[in-house]
């Protein structure tokens, strides 16, 4: 690892020959086929830039980059989450626009887009910054914490306090 951190490239080559196979079985078992080619290279791509941060006191050359495959792995999977997420709602969006037979189920959702759209301006700015930023662009409350720069305790109170608002502000319109 000591020549590797020393950008050594025949060091990193013996590094991913001894390790590569054990990686992608990993990543294979968390992501499977289709990704574990990413996860891999992404955890040795870290390893590469991030060699000299190798502690031996800590444990093997191995367990440290079977880690890294894991926590890539894991990454992937939530991104694949967010992505599906993403592509479900916009065809339930597609299928309340495109519903030209029921004019009736169309005026619904339209006045229900409409409601949840007034009460989302109805939430303070850093609240509404959370929600969306977690909604829209597929973020976890770790990466809305570093993009607005805030602790990730404080992320997760507004989450907290936007969803109360919101379940408060939706229940009132539907009784009232």
């Amino acid at each position: 690892m000591a020549e590797v951190a020393h950008v050594k490239p025949a060091a990193f080559a013996e590094l991913y020959d001894r390790h590569s196979v054990a990686a992608y079985s990993l990543a294979r078992r968390i992501v499977g086929a289709g990704h574990a080619d990413d996860a891999v290279q992404d955890a040795f791509l870290t390893v590469w830039r991030n060699a000299a941060m190798y502690d031996e006191s800590r444990g093997a050359v191995r367990s440290w980059l079977l880690g890294m495959v894991r926590n890539r792995s894991i990454d992937t999977l939530r991104r694949l989450d967010v992505h599906d997420r993403r592509r479900s709602h916009a065809t339930d969006l597609d299928e309340w626009i495109e519903a030209p037979g029921s004019t009736e189920v169309g005026f619904e959702h339209a006045e229900q887009a409409t409601e949840l759209k007034g009460v989302l301006t109805s939430l303070p700015a850093e609240q509404r910054a959370v929600v969306e930023l977690a909604y829209f662009d597929g973020l976890t409350q770790q990466e809305i914490a570093a993009r607005l720069s805030i602790p990730l305790g404080t992320v997760k109170g507004r989450t907290r306090l936007a969803f109360d608002k919101l379940r408060g502000e939706l229940a009132g319109t539907a009784s009232g």
